[in-house]
C-alpha cells in the first residue's frame, strides 16, 4: 500500500510513501525495545541535553519545516512556522522542568513512605494532520523526558512531516528507537497496540477513532489518552467588550483554516448583545483574505483534503435547509471554503449538533446568561469553552458550571506547555502538557521502609 502526500492548493502530488511490512513492523517494535532498555537508564540531564538540541534545531528549520507543513496541509506558512517555533518551546519546558516534575513524593506517615515514578515503555501514538508538528512534540517531549520511547503513527497525508520530526530527533543526538515513525495501516494498529514494550497509547483524532482504538487498547489492558472532537462554546454576555470579542471570536474560528479540536465553533451571544456582534463579526470575516497559504497578505489558506471542504459543504447547505440563515461566505473551490457565518441556529440543526472542522461559524441566541450556559453544556463534546465579559467574578461562577476540560475567559482558547490539557465527555480522557500529562504513561510506585 502506498500513502501521498497532495499539496491541497495546488492538488500536486509531493511524496509517495509505502507502508511497512509486518516484518519490517515487528522489527520496528524490537528497536522500540532494545532502545527503552537503555534509554530508562539515562540520567533527566543526559535527555535535557538532547531535547534542547532538538530545539535548536527546530528553530534553525523553522522556515524549512514550516514549508513542508504548508505543503502538506496547506494552513499559511507563518502558521506552520509559528507551530514549529511553539513545539521548540515545549522540548524546551520539558527540558527544564521533567526532573521536577517527577521528582519523588513523600507522606505524612509514622514509616518512611513514598511515590516514585518510573517509565513503562513505549507511547504508541495516532496523531492527526492539523497540526503535524504540535500535536507530535507535545506528547513526545515529555514521554521522552520521563524516559520513555515512542511509535508515531502520523496522518497519512503528513507522512513528510514525521520523516523530518524523526530525522530531527537523531540529528539531536537521541539513540535510534527512542522516537520513530512507522508508516503503518489502521488495520496493523492492533499489532502495534498489543505489543509488550507498548504500555500506552495517546489518540488525538475523531470520536469514531478514539472509540475503535480504545476498544483495542481495553482488549490488552493498556493505558490510553484520548483527545477527541470539539464544538467549542464562545459564550458573549451582554457586558462584554463586543469589539474585542468578536476580534478574537474570528482569531478563534479561522485559525488553521478552522481545523483545530479547540477552535470555538459555537457562538452563543445573549440577545441584548446579539445583534451588534454578528454585524462586528461577520465584517471582519469579509476581510479576510483566503488564497495560496504562501502569499504574503492571505489570512487563510485551503483546507487540508478536498473530502473535508465537501463535509464542510454538505453541513453547510443540510443546516441552511434546516433554517439557518447564511450572513456571509460559504462558497468552495476544490480545498477552498470561503470562510462563512451563519446566525439563528437552534440546538437541532446540523451545524449545532456535529463538529465542523473548518471556517464555518455558527450563531446561537440565548435570552440570558443561565440560557447561555445551557446551550453550552447541551453536547456531546466538552474540549473547551470561552466566557467573554467585564465581571470576572461572575465569569468564574459561570466556568464551574461549563462542561469542558479547559474554559477562558475573555481571550483566546489556546494550549500551553505550562497547563493541563484535555477534554471531558466525548472530547475524550486524560490530559497532556504540564505537570500532570508527564505522568500520564508513568507507573506511580509506592515505596514503603519501616
Amino acid at each position: 500500500m502506498i500513502f501521498k502526500s497532495i499539496n491541497p492548493f495546488t492538488q500536486a502530488e509531493l511524496e509517495e510513501h509505502e507502508v511497512l511490512t509486518n516484518a519490517q513492523l515487528a522489527d520496528k517494535l524490537k528497536i522500540s525495545e532494545s532502545a527503552f532498555k537503555y534509554w530508562r537508564t539515562t540520567t533527566f540531564q543526559e535527555r535535557a541535553d538532547k531535547m534542547r538540541n532538538l530545539a535548536v534545531i527546530l528553530r534553525t528549520n523553522k522556515e524549512e519545516l514550516g514549508l513542508l507543513i504548508t505543503n502538506e496541509m496547506g494552513k499559511i506558512l507563518s502558521e506552520g512556522i509559528s507551530e514549529v517555533e511553539k513545539s521548540a518551546a515545549n522540548c524546551d519546558f520539558y527540558a527544564e522542568n521533567a526532573e521536577k516534575m517527577l521528582k519523588d513524593e513523600y507522606y505524612d506517615t509514622p514509616f518512611k513512605s513514598m511515590s516514585v515514578y518510573d517509565p513503562q515503555g513505549a507511547v504508541f501514538a495516532i496523531m492527526p494532520w492539523n497540526y503535524p508538528f504540535w500535536q507530535v512534540l507535545r506528547y513526545a517531549a515529555p514521554a521522552i523526558m520521563a524516559g520513555n520511547v515512542t511509535l508515531l503513527k502520523h496522518a497519512p497525508n503528513v507522512i513528510g512531516c514525521a520523516k523530518a520530526i524523526e530525522k530531527a530527533f537523531l540529528e539531536a543526538g537521541f539513540p535510534e528507537g527512542v522516537f520513530q515513525q512507522i508508516i503503518i495501516d489502521i488495520s496493523q494498529a492492533e499489532s502495534v497496540i498489543a505489543a509488550d514494550i507498548v504500555q500506552g497509547i495517546t489518540l488525538t483524532g475523531s470520536e469514531a477513532a478514539g472509540s475503535s482504538v480504545a476498544a483495542l487498547a481495553g482488549k490488552h489492558i493498556k493505558k490510553t489518552v484520548m483527545e477527541l472532537g470539539g464544538s467549542d462554546a464562545f459564550i458573549v454576555l451582554d457586558d462584554a467588550d463586543l469589539e474585542k470579542a468578536a476580534a478574537v471570536a474570528v482569531q478563534s474560528r479561522m485559525l488553521n483554516a478552522g481545523q483545530a479540536c479547540i477552535c470555538a465553533k459555537r457562538f452563543i451571544v445573549t440577545e441584548k448583545a446579539a445583534d451588534e456582534f454578528a454585524f462586528l463579526f461577520a465584517e471582519k470575516i469579509r476581510k479576510l483574505q483566503q488564497g495560496n497559504p504562501l502569499q504574503s497578505g492571505i489570512d487563510m489558506g485551503p483546507l487540508a483534503r478536498i473530502d473535508l471542504a465537501e463535509k464542510l459543504s454538505s453541513q453547510l447547505e443540510h443546516a441552511l435547509r434546516q433554517g439557518a440563515q447564511l450572513v456571509v461566505g460559504g462558497e468552495r473551490d476544490q480545498c477552498n471554503f470561503q470562510p462563512a457565518l451563519i446566525d439563528f441556529v437552534d440546538s437541532g440543526n446540523i451545524a449545532f449538533q456535529e463538529e465542523t472542522f473548518g471556517p464555518l461559524a455558527v450563531l446561537v441566541r440565548a435570552k440570558n446568561e443561565d440560557e447561555a450556559v445551557a446551550i453550552a453544556n447541551n453536547h456531546k463534546y466538552g474540549l473547551a469553552s470561552a466566557i467573554w465579559t467585564e465581571d470576572r467574578e461572575r465569569a468564574y461562577i459561570l466556568a464551574r458550571k461549563i462542561e469542558a476540560g479547559n474554559v477562558f475567559v475573555n481571550s483566546l482558547v489556546r494550549s500551553d506547555s505550562r497547563i493541563p490539557f484535555g477534554g471531558t465527555k466525548k472530547s475524550g480522557y486524560g490530559r497532556e502538557l504540564s505537570s500532570v500529562g508527564i505522568k500520564e504513561f508513568m507507573n506511580m510506585k509506592s515505596v514503603i521502609i519501616e
